[in-house]
């Protein structure tokens, strides 16, 4: 009888470590993660203070969008050109159970719209410009891309840490083929410009420099499938300060400052790796 009594508790217990094991949790401590994916912007108008060598004003009001770029395969799923479009990609740890730290960035573009009607503030050189010169208090203007244009399409960098907490809000029962999962996040990083300048009768582009700060809150909503890939739509929202945009590359004291607000609408793929061996299961033995 005794025997008998001590193979089934053996039989139950491997078949209730079996069960733990299969069932690993996609938020428990040690999980790896990372995705890749694409996203839609929207600024607020901002007050766009331009300095350099014969003028320094200011443009007030100024609108400005994103760049998506029109969908093509040959471009979005080319390995040499899926980075044209506006793309963000991450890498992250679970340190602790629901609680992870990554690092990634957003590619984002900022524009500013043709036909803009701003405010102009400041004083620009005689000889400077062909069309502003002189001393301004608020008149309004109507910008013009050929002789006056500024954009950030090549890349508004976002880099940024992010803290994120993951609460599962489904799974079925006795079934690993999905789950739906919550994240909400908070970032702060910098940001990275690769800036195009048309004033005064130059236009530069591609000038380089780590522009400012950005902080910012990320809600995701993670349909998880078998265990280790995940799609998610994200919502995000957050400040970027830029102060200081060069917008010559060899005259350092050519530069935009501004901050606006902005919202973030990502589409993104990812992946799930479990690093630890009894992921969530201090009793069961490693797999």
């Amino acid at each position: 009888m005794r025997v008998i009594i001590l193979f089934s508790l053996m039989l139950y217990s491997e078949y209730y470590c079996s069960q733990v094991m299969e069932s690993k949790v996609s938020f428990a401590k040690g999980t790896l993660y990372g995705y890749w994916g694409y996203n839609r912007s929207s600024y607020s108008k901002s007050n766009m203070h331009f300095i350099g060598s014969g003028y320094d004003f200011t443009l007030k009001g100024v609108v400005a969008h994103d760049n998506p770029e029109k969908f093509d395969p040959m471009v979005y799923f080319h390995p040499e050109k899926l980075t044209i479009p506006q793309f963000n990609v991450r890498l992250g740890y679970y340190f602790k159970d629901n609680w992870a730290l990554s690092f990634g960035y957003d590619h984002m573009k900022y524009l500013i719209a043709d036909r803009n009607h701003v405010f102009l503030n400041g004083f620009i050189s005689p000889g400077i410009d062909s069309v502003w010169s002189g001393s301004y208090t608020g008149e309004e203007m109507i910008t013009n891309r050929d002789e006056f244009h500024y954009e950030n399409t090549d890349g508004l960098n976002y880099l940024r840490f992010e803290l994120t907490y993951t609460n599962q809000i489904f799974k079925p029962r006795n079934k690993d083929w999905f789950a739906l999962s919550t994240n909400t996040g908070f970032s702060i990083g910098a940001l990275l410009s690769y800036n195009d300048f048309t004033f005064a009768g130059e236009s530069h582009s591609r000038t380089i420099s780590l522009s400012g700060y950005g902080l910012s809150s990320h809600l995701g909503l993670r349909f998880e499938f078998f265990k280790y890939f995940f799609i998610q739509p994200n919502f995000g929202f957050g400040f970027h300060h830029q102060l200081k945009v060069r917008n010559r590359p060899n005259d350092s004291s050519a530069y935009t400052r501004h901050a606006y607000g902005y919202y973030e609408l990502d589409f993104l793929i990812g992946f799930l790796i479990y690093t630890r061996g009894k992921n969530k299961c201090d009793s069961c033995p490693s797999w």
